[in-house]
């Protein structure tokens, strides 16, 4: 598995893992770190994130677990290296993700906001 930056001509397989626009993934390529998991030129997981003042935040991930597990990794490392926290939140129904999440070495920290209705978790990870 390769883990790469993600570009511009990712958005449209981006789009089909993460269940959004096109034009929204294209538009996240732009403003966030996204990073790639790629297997024979196919897409098997992304994720993005951001630095804020109190910690990295994971702003959307998706794809296989064991890429979204390797993938994680990436964030983590970032935060460990400015001495920060890294955060995420994933749909309370995403079993997967959240065990990726917690394989990757965050720990559940409680219920976050609800999104479209649907309850989240909230992940931490203290570097």
């Amino acid at each position: 598995m390769e883990v790469r930056d993600a570009v511009e001509a990712d958005a449209g397989r981006l789009a089909a893992l993460g269940d959004a626009p096109a034009e929204t993934m294209r538009n996240l390529v732009h403003d966030r770190t996204v990073r790639v998991a790629a297997e024979d030129d196919d897409l098997v997981g992304f994720v993005s994130f951001d630095a804020r003042r109190d910690a990295v935040h994971v702003t959307q991930f998706d794809g296989r677990p064991e890429a979204v597990e390797r993938l994680l990794d990436e964030p983590a490392r970032f935060a460990r290296s400015e001495g920060m926290a890294a955060e995420l939140l994933v749909e309370a129904s995403r079993e997967e993700l959240r065990r990726a999440a917690t394989d990757a070495g965050f720990r559940e920290v409680g219920p976050g906001p609800r999104f479209d209705g649907a309850p989240t978790v909230k992940f931490r990870l203290e570097t």
